[in-house]
């Protein structure tokens, strides 16, 4: 008889062995004290840390105004929603919420999934079933859950690399003009910290006729005027075809959701497994997230907070001579080059100062450009800022840490 056991136990083993295995640390966050959090051990103790890590870039899931929206949906409507909306039915808080997003992308309409994975894995698989012999181009890098939208689309695939729009357009000009093809990006690359060339990327894509869709989960809230993305800061918001977000960064709650024309967003509803079998985000979630972005649609003290804090840390990691990717983002890879020692750089960093970040190794990001991804947020001070670095170079320092990126 086949040994279960003995076989996913080796697995892990393995998994540990290459020094990939994750470890979970049990994180206390408690409301006002963000970026501080407290860590509990097993045996009891616990930890006072500040977060380095985090995607709730803004603070939002902190904000009053997001707490009062829900706290007041939750006494009014309860804690559920009941099941699919196809069986349960739609909340007002969807209804508004939807309405809310199509308007934040200067959309006909929009659709808000369980997450922005499923989102992504929902619109792309059905892009792909259901326009006949269609291509999807896909940059390099793009993330696992457009990877996996793709696969269960089942249509042609071609990889260009990571912002080349030369090697796009070579593709691209190989296609029948006729032949469906869809271009699919993000805005903001969260392991790479850079920015898509999205100019370029538009011009090319409808040059060619392809529908655009971008992924802009990183992006939302924090770039432009309204927070509504890279495309609305850069004015190309009208450009793409299928925007998609997450209420789970910028915007501190949860959730997912693609903007668009009518036709195309209601055929995703129609057709998308990730939306149609899976229940629905609760009337207080939904509150929540649309306080959230409604804030933040107005209000630029958040986004203007984290831009000092995030060009503060790049200056002194800069002065440092620290080996972290330059991007244009709010991002900062810090690049250690093995899974080993990039695990042990983010445990010292825990029991020697009290900072908490998460060590992102293979297959997250390619072998040897294991890293720290480094994410300084609205609610991070100067002070933490600096202490970040200090402890940073005082470990590169004195473990004899590389100075330079591994190509």
């Amino acid at each position: 008889m086949f040994n279960f056991d003995a076989h996913f136990s080796t697995l892990l083993k393995n998994l540990e062995a290459e020094g990939r295995y994750r470890y979970f640390k049990t994180l206390e966050r408690e409301v006002g004290s963000f970026p501080r959090a407290r860590i509990h051990t097993a045996c009891g103790t616990a930890q006072n840390v500040t977060v380095w890590c985090s995607n709730d870039y803004l603070g939002m899931g902190h904000n009053p105004v997001v707490i009062d929206a829900m706290k007041t949906a939750l006494d009014k409507h309860g804690a559920g929603a009941g099941g699919t909306r196809n069986i349960a039915g739609t909340t007002l808080e969807m209804v508004a919420l939807e309405q809310l997003m199509a308007t934040h992308h200067n959309k006909d309409a929009a659709l808000v999934f369980t997450s922005g994975y499923t989102a992504n894995e929902g619109a792309l698989g059905v892009l792909g079933r259901m326009l006949p012999d269609a291509v999807i181009f896909s940059d390099a890098l793009n993330h696992a859950s457009m990877i996996s939208g793709m696969r269960i689309g089942g249509t042609q695939k071609h990889i260009f690399a990571h912002n080349d729009v030369d090697a796009l357009r070579n593709l691209l000009m190989r296609e029948p003009v006729n032949r469906p093809k869809i271009v699919a990006i993000e805005s903001v690359y969260s392991m790479e910290g850079d920015i898509s060339p999205l100019h370029e990327i538009v011009k090319v894509a409808k040059e060619y006729g392809a529908l655009i869709y971008l992924d802009e989960v990183h992006a939302v809230g924090i770039y432009g005027p309204h927070g509504a993305g890279v495309a609305e800061q850069m004015g190309l918001m009208d450009d793409i075809d299928i925007i998609e977000g997450t209420f789970g960064k910028a915007y501190g709650v949860v959730g997912g959701y693609v903007a668009g024309k009518r036709a195309l967003t209601d055929a995703i509803r129609s057709f998308a497994s990730s939306f149609i079998f899976t229940t629905a985000l609760p009337p207080a979630v939904l509150a929540g997230a649309a306080a959230s972005v409604t804030h933040l649609r107005t209000s630029q003290t958040e986004r203007e907070t984290q831009r000092r804090m995030v060009t503060r840390l790049k200056a002194k990691l800069d002065a440092a001579d620290m080996p972290y990717l330059k991007g244009s983002s709010h991002i900062v890879p810090l690049v250690v080059g093995d899974a080993h020692c990039c695990r042990a750089v983010t445990e010292l960093l825990l029991q020697e100062y009290n900072i908490y970040v998460q060590p992102i190794n293979y297959p997250t990001v390619p072998k040897g450009t294991e890293r720290l991804r480094l994410t300084a947020t609205a609610c991070h001070s100067e002070t933490d800022v600096d202490a970040l670095v200090d402890a940073l170079q005082e470990l590169w320092a004195s473990h004899a840490m590389p100075s330079e990126m591994i190509a």
